[in-house]
């Protein structure tokens, strides 16, 4: 179930490179990649994990409330990531050509069914 989705999610979106749905700890439960894709997408996500931690953390102490979504654009990806509940998030890393828009909305759209599945 979370490899297809993770597919259809990489697949779907222009641009789309690699999925990822990973616990806050840094443990993938499961990943998808194109071939040829130039990184680890797991690598990707246990240097982010650190980063969610510390934005989540900082939006409670702000009372800005829960953090969701967080994106990371540099010159060669761009890395949405979608929290799923406390102790998961979803990751999209895509070229910063591709289709943003339609990864967010993606993200958005497959997250009540991975939460129903973890």
């Amino acid at each position: 179930m979370f490899k297809e989705a993770l597919r259809d999610l990489v697949e779907g979106t222009d641009g789309g490179l690699a999925g990822l749905l990973m616990d806050s700890s840094g443990i993938a439960l499961e990943s998808y990649s194109k071939e040829g894709t130039p990184f680890d997408i797991n690598t990707v996500g246990i240097e982010f994990s650190v980063v969610i931690g510390s934005i989540k953390r900082a939006a409670e102490m702000l009372d800005a409330g829960t953090a969701h979504e967080v994106a990371v654009g540099t010159d060669k990806l761009v890395t949405i990531i979608r929290t799923l509940g406390d102790t998961y998030f979803l990751a999209l890393a895509m070229d910063p050509s591709g289709n943003f828009g339609k990864g967010r909305y993606l993200m958005r759209t497959a997250a009540p069914r991975l939460m129903a599945e973890l």
